[in-house]
């Protein structure tokens, strides 16, 4: 039973595959994040595991292990470690030692399944060192083992990589159909289901994930409060607030480029309302503060802060000083027109 949902195209595809013994030796998911990646390749793993006749089962004791992340030949690589480590450029890389051990456990033979399966969440997090240790491992198969490796942008890997797998893209799930399983798989309320809907960038797996934990939309509000203040303020809490993103950046990058994502789909939400589009924002539950602050920006303006915003994620991704990117970006930020009339 394949769980993915709305992702029919790919599962045809490892579907077929398994049926027919026709399996590459590694693949690459591509999509957004949420969008269905790490179920899919749990799902290939259950296929290639089951013990079922109809693959993948998903009730036979190795798709249980496997679904709990308690099958020994079922392994996730991600840039998950020690929170104690002191090495910031540990969090931010999927190490070279991560990969060794990787190959050491690729070459013994399955412990208790029919594959050993490995798979790297985040492989454009890959750091040089351990892209082209995996390259070397791409290059020569092994019988009864298999790579997934999940990305939101296949263009941050090596290509080197990216040619020794099979590529599987995963493609972001029409609002309207996100409303509709909320509301009927779910039983969320028809104004909750619209508003997840938006706000889930076609990712069915951060609606559900947010359908069934409310703090997920309550961290962003709270983003986006802050955001609204600091639009609002002086140049002190501006560069104040830049310091404080650029130390949290330190220790998780990832959530940086989400509240610079929330900030970016933000002033899209103000160009679109400022030419007339409301009915395409993401934001649709703070329309009205949209349509008010559309009033005291220029559209120019609005595009060259999105533009502002869409560097400085670049730059940071880039590895450059966190700190004066973000108080760059501060600095960027658009005053009112009526303000410059004053």
């Amino acid at each position: 039973m394949w769980t993915v949902i709305r992702q029919a195209r790919a599962v045809s595809l490892l579907q077929r595959s398994l049926e027919t013994d026709s399996l590459a030796h590694a693949y690459l998911f591509i999509g957004p994040a949420h969008v269905g990646k790490m179920a899919l390749a749990l799902n290939l793993s259950q296929g290639l595991n089951c013990e079922a006749p109809d693959a993948p089962c998903g009730e036979c004791l190795s798709c249980q292990k496997i679904i709990s992340a308690k099958h020994a030949d079922v392994r996730i690589i991600d840039l998950s470690q020690d929170e104690d480590s002191a090495e910031t450029e540990n969090r931010a890389k999927i190490r070279v030692e991560q990969i060794e051990e990787l190959q050491h456990s690729a070459s013994l033979p399955p412990f208790e399944g029919k594959y050993k399966v490995f798979i790297i969440d985040g492989a454009e997090f890959l750091s040089i060192g351990a892209a082209n240790r995996l390259l070397k491992t791409l290059e020569e198969p092994l019988d009864n083992v298999l790579f997934i490796l999940l990305t939101t942008d296949e263009q941050l890997l090596p290509a080197t990589v990216v040619s020794r797998c099979q590529r599987v893209e995963l493609s972001a799930t029409p609002a309207d159909e996100i409303e509709a399983v909320l509301s009927s798989r779910w039983s969320i309320e028809p104004e909750k289901a619209r508003l997840l809907a938006r706000l889930s960038h076609g990712c069915l797996g951060w609606a559900v994930s947010a359908a069934l934990d409310d703090n997920l939309v309550k961290q962003r509000g709270e983003g986006l409060d802050k955001w609204l203040d600091i639009i609002n303020g002086d140049a002190e809490e501006r560069f104040t607030y830049a310091a404080q993103l650029a130390t949290q950046f330190g220790r998780n990058r990832g959530l940086v480029h989400q509240r610079l994502d929330l900030w970016l789909e933000w002033w899209r939400d103000l160009l679109l309302v400022k030419v007339g589009s409301g009915d395409s924002i993401t934001n649709i539950d703070r329309l009205d503060l949209l349509t008010d602050m559309s009033g005291g920006f220029s559209l120019a303006r609005i595009r060259a802060f999105i533009q502002s915003i869409r560097t400085a994620a670049k730059q940071l991704r880039q590895n450059a000083n966190a700190r004066l990117v973000l108080e760059v970006l501060m600095l960027d930020i658009p005053e009112t027109e009526e303000s410059v009339a004053v």
